[in-house]
């Protein structure tokens, strides 16, 4: 995927998606919760951290995030988005592909699902 910045007299914005098909979804993990260990196959998904205390795995990686990051998930790869803060974190999710529920394959799940 490639990330356009465009600068302007006032500043400057990054342009992730023009006119491709996408879904944009807010995500909000309550303190010491997290989602399932899962991958897609049918979507790549780009996560921007808006709050502190993410802690995200993507493969065998796992790392500490903060408000500004910007994580690449392809499809296929499993991820994690776990919530290590006090209070709750919020994350954009932007999905390039086919959005459906029934794509995630999960691999580990705290809520037996």
């Amino acid at each position: 995927m490639e990330i356009k910045f465009v600068s302007r007299p006032w500043g400057s914005f990054k342009q992730y998606a023009n006119n491709t098909a996408c879904t944009v979804s807010l995500m909000t993990v309550e303190p010491g919760q997290r989602l399932s260990l899962q991958s897609h196959t049918m979507r790549d998904e780009l996560w921007i951290v808006i709050d502190d205390g993410a802690m995200v795995q993507v493969g065998d990686e796992v790392r500490a995030c903060k408000a500004g990051d910007e994580i690449w998930i392809p499809a296929g790869e499993r991820h994690r988005l776990s919530c290590t803060g006090e209070r709750a974190l919020r994350v954009l999710e932007v999905a390039f592909g086919n959005w459906q529920q029934d794509d995630i394959e999960r691999y580990a799940d705290d809520y037996v699902r």
